[in-house]
């Protein structure tokens, strides 16, 4: 099996210098395995008493192998061979990066854009299998997406009860509401919060399903597990913790590069657990997922902290100012969680609350029952209109302007997010826009599809260091769907969940620019041209 091993040079050794010592004669690594939850101070404890769960998951998810298993090949003797995530941040996150790392097909629809979700229920609709994953059962998302498959399948002749399958916490409305009609239920471990929940039934189900070997992958973290619990120097869970949060001062940007590794899609899983978890009272680590050749690597920026997967970390340790890590996908993703809860208890937050994630979504859900009429466009350029905060678009006539100001709002010390409410299996080419603009900005810079990132990078956005600046790229389909029996459609959900994402940025004194393409194809590559040409 890969060797689980972590490397570092640089700042990131003086950060494990200075905070290994304390955390091993603290007994964290054994403290944490044991639940102990009160390892991130008194204010912390009634939450983390809850959330633990996770430290021994791949030992508590054992039983579900064989189920799994057992309802896989029902499903493919009844000619069912596509599986379908609907889900929202730890619900699909880990699941895409496990299918994708294995080469196993699985539709993630994460998404309320019409067009992504028209797309989704359209594809061979008479061999799919459909996973609705919520912990909750309220997620607006996951519910709406639920909704739309039961209404297709119904449409096709097709009874709902023979294909969806529910994955929530016991106890939810949502695991009432499907026992009653019929559906399969997994239930997940409530003391495990969304974001640990890789190693879950929120992790195992979807990917089971769609044909990978969960039972290797939960192998690879009891494996890990054995060394992760120990509390010794080479704990390459106290390594890493102390690696990205214990800098003097603190490196608030985290720099995730997949360099020579075989995990497909890693920085997209740890963006929510990293950010999630520590960015609040004012405080916190950006994970910025980052190409091999991206700018900032090449800035030297003093407050980015590099972390490469690589290969074998062992081979090739790290160089310069930087963080290698390698081990399989099983063992890195408990390597990771633990990571980050010692670096909650290095920054002094607790990692397992999140209380900024619900006012984007009180926002959403008052535009939804007030439906007020959209603003106005500051300016339009060709297709693409512009709105913002008056510092932004005020007196502007060009997105090239407008995109000048947001970066001149840029303080000492900040970062620029690009959040894409759009089709990410369509648009993928506004992806550049991230390069482009650390081009530019010569700082770090998120790219986030939205709506999903508002259940990951968007608690750090409004809970961490007030320091961000946002472009928000909206787009408007031809096509859109109503949810059923619900008073509202996909494409007006999408952009009640945008603007009210921009207004909560906007009273949290953040600076946004915000541009619709109304004909997205055409503009986005329009908007990149622009762009260039600054």
């Amino acid at each position: 099996m890969q060797r689980l091993t972590v490397s570092t040079s640089g700042a990131a050794s003086d950060a494990v210098r200075r905070h290994l010592p304390p955390l091993v004669s603290d007994g964290v690594a054994g403290k944490l395995f044991a639940k102990d939850h009160t390892l991130w101070g008194e204010a912390a404890e009634e939450e983390s008493s809850k959330r633990l769960g996770w430290t021994d998951a791949h030992d508590v998810s054992r039983p579900l192998v064989d189920e799994v298993l057992a309802l896989r090949d029902e499903f493919l003797a009844n000619g069912v061979d596509r599986v379908v995530l609907c889900g929202m941040g730890g619900s699909s996150l880990a699941p895409e990066v496990i299918a994708r790392t294995a080469g196993v097909a699985l539709t993630v629809l994460d998404s309320t854009d019409p067009a992504q979700v028209a797309a989704a229920l359209a594809d061979r609709l008479e061999r799919t299998a459909v996973v609705v994953s919520s912990k909750s059962g309220s997620t607006i998302e996951t519910d709406s997406q639920r909704r739309a498959f039961e209404a297709a399948f119904r449409e096709a002749g097709i009874d709902p009860a023979s294909r969806i399958v529910v994955v929530t916490d016991p106890g939810s409305p949502l695991e009432a509401a499907s026992r009653a009609a019929g559906y399969r239920v997994f239930l997940a471990d409530a003391t495990v919060g969304g974001r640990f929940s890789a190693l879950t039934a929120f992790g195992l189900v979807p990917t089971g399903l769609a044909g990978v070997n969960v039972a290797a992958l939960l192998d690879e973290a009891r494996a890990a597990a054995d060394v992760l619990a120990v509390d010794a120097d080479e704990n390459p869970g106290l390594v890493l913790g102390a690696a990205i949060a214990g800098g003097e001062p603190i490196k608030t940007y985290l720099g995730i590069v997949s360099d020579t590794t075989s995990i497909e899609g890693f920085g997209d899983w740890a963006e929510q657990l990293i950010a999630e978890s520590t960015g609040k009272d004012g405080r916190g680590l950006l994970p910025v997922v980052l190409p091999i050749d991206a700018p900032e690597i090449g800035a030297t920026l003093p407050d980015l902290q590099v972390a490469r997967l690589v290969a074998d970390a062992a081979d090739t340790p790290a160089v310069g100012d930087e963080i290698a890590v390698s081990g399989p996908l099983g063992a890195q993703l408990l390597l990771w969680e633990v990571a980050v809860a010692v670096a909650g208890r290095i920054i002094g937050i607790n990692p397992y609350d999140q209380p900024d994630v619900e006012s984007a979504k009180l926002a959403a859900r008052g535009l939804l029952d007030e439906q007020p009429a959209p603003t106005p466009a500051a300016f339009a350029e060709g297709g693409i209109e512009a709105r913002g905060t008056d510092d932004v678009v005020e007196g502007r006539t060009t997105v090239a302007s407008a995109v000048d100001a947001l970066l001149a709002a840029l303080p000492e010390g900040g970062y620029v997010s690009v959040q894409a409410y759009a089709d990410r299996t369509r648009l993928m080419v506004l992806e550049a826009l991230r390069d482009l603009l650390a081009e530019r900005s010569r700082r770090p810079v998120t790219f986030g599809w939205g709506p999903r990132f508002l259940h990951s990078t968007g608690q750090f956005h409004k809970g961490g260091p007030k320091v961000g600046v946002f472009l928000q790229l909206t787009s408007k389909e031809d096509i859109d769907i109503e949810v059923p029996e619900r008073p509202f459609s996909f494409g007006s959900l999408i952009a009640a969940q945008a603007t009210g994402d921009a207004q909560v940025l906007e009273a949290h004194g953040r600076p946004v620019l915000r541009l619709e393409l109304t004909s997205p194809d055409r503009d986005a590559t329009a908007l990149l041209e622009l762009l260039r040409a600054i």
